[in-house]
């Protein structure tokens, strides 16, 4: 029986086969991606009209990539988009001034017409012709070249200045995403929250929503204070007086003559120190000292006029026993 059943499933099979090779025309099979080709319809199409006829679609591509101007209105049709620039000024001038009480009030009318503040201000009064004050000022970024020039110019001779620039806009970029992704992701857990079922769900998503919403207000502040200095310029002046001493970081010499100098102003400083100490305790010296040095001299006079003991007499032997 099973022979019987093989003979029969092969003699179909080979049926198949012979109706599969006698009927119909020849068909192109596509081995790309794209879709199948259809059979040829009869002897008189070539294989050029075929494939006319197959792809249609990718002519236009074909025709874009030999043709540059095509290409070039597809690549134009992108619309870029341009981030603004975010900046940080800082600056530093020093300006030897008649009067340094009389600068620091200029200055700061100077930065208030521009629209700027004081920041900090330190002042040192020791003599009219050897004063200093150190004056921090924020200034708007439009106004910090004119009122940097004005320094210069109004207040006394200028002596130096230093300018710095910091590009800040991809860390201004990446603080608003990672801003706008802890918002996102602060906003979830609320909704879960409300959602939860359990109090071990809810002490969970709780714990959650407050590590975020620490993260969240880190970064809002991060934001805040790269928001202050973009928005405004730092700008420092130094104000000396007409004697003031001053040292300029660049024109100190570096090497063994650097060493040099440095030892020198250390022991002249460790000098002052010893003398002002010496200074000091002097007044006391003079008070305390001729009391201490009578007390001694009567101590050793009462000394020398004490009796001196009378020797010790020995001790006779007793008679030796018999």
């Amino acid at each position: 029986m099973r022979r019987i059943r093989y003979g029969i499933v092969l003699t179909v099979a080979c049926t198949a086969l012979l109706a599969a090779g006698c009927g119909g025309g020849p068909t192109v099979t596509s081995t790309s991606g794209s879709a199948p080709a259809p059979a040829f319809a009869g002897g008189g199409e070539s294989a050029a009209d075929s494939a006319r006829a197959v792809a249609p679609a990718e002519r236009p591509m074909a025709e874009a990539k030999q043709d540059p101007a095509a290409t070039d209105s597809v690549v134009s049709n992108v619309a870029a988009t341009r981030q603004e620039r975010q900046v940080i000024y800082t600056g530093s001038v020093t300006v030897r001034a008649k009067e340094v009480a009389t600068a620091a009030q200029q200055a700061k009318q100077i930065v208030t017409e521009a629209g700027g503040y004081l920041n900090r201000e330190e002042s040192n009064s020791a003599g009219s012709a050897e004063d200093t004050a150190l004056l921090e000022f924020k200034v708007p970024p439009a106004k910090y070249p004119d009122v940097l020039r004005r320094f210069g110019a109004e207040l006394g001779r200028q002596l130096s200045v230093n300018q710095g620039t910091q590009d800040v806009t991809l860390q201004v970029a990446d603080v608003e995403s990672r801003l706008r992704s802890a918002q996102a992701s602060l906003k979830s857990l609320r909704e879960l929250l409300a959602r939860a079922d359990t109090i071990g769900q809810v002490l969970q998503v709780e714990r959650e929503i407050s590590s975020r919403e620490s993260d969240l207000e880190a970064l809002q502040a991060q934001q805040k204070e790269l928001a202050a200095q973009v928005s405004m310029a730092t700008l420092t002046l130094r104000l000396v007086g007409p004697v003031a001493v001053v040292d300029d970081p660049a024109e100190e010499p570096a090497g063994f003559l650097g060493g040099l100098k440095a030892g020198w102003a250390a022991l002249v400083a460790f000098v002052k120190v010893a003398l002002t100490a010496v200074g000091a305790v002097l007044p006391w010296l003079a008070v305390v000292l001729p009391p201490t040095a009578l007390i001694v001299y009567l101590v050793r006079r009462a000394r020398a006029r004490r009796p001196a003991p009378p020797p010790a007499v020995a001790a006779e032997p007793g008679p030796e026993a018999g």
